[in-house]
């Protein structure tokens, strides 16, 4: 077996539009076509990796479980989201380098991963 990587992570949302919006004008992901599948969704691109968000009613996000975008500058990050007014937690020095975490709107966890060079 060869697993070459993560192809794309589906995300439940509670509000496709909301959370797209996120995605795209804070986060800078390009929005992908996505057939009809009957259901609201979106898919977008993050580098070589593919996010696909998926509207699920009641959605509550699962404690604990997140998804990580590698950083090249974790407090360019940062500033970036609080211009936003994103809130963050973090950063926190680790032995393979540095993280911090956010909230999307539907409240998923997303962590900022800048590995040690």
């Amino acid at each position: 077996m060869n697993l070459r990587g993560v192809h794309h992570v589906s995300l439940n949302v509670a509000d496709v539009e909301t959370a797209g919006r996120f995605y795209t004008d804070v986060l800078g992901l390009e929005v992908l076509p996505r057939p009809d599948f009957g259901f609201p969704g979106m898919w977008l691109r993050a580098g070589d990796q593919e996010i696909h968000l998926i509207r699920v009613e009641d959605h509550a996000a699962p404690e604990g479980q997140h998804f990580a975008f590698r950083v090249d500058d974790l407090e360019d990050t940062l500033a970036q989201l609080a211009e936003h007014g994103v809130r963050t937690r973090g950063p926190i020095d680790l032995p393979g380098g540095r993280q911090a975490f956010l909230k999307d709107p539907s409240g998923n966890l997303i962590e900022l991963n800048q590995p040690k060079t």
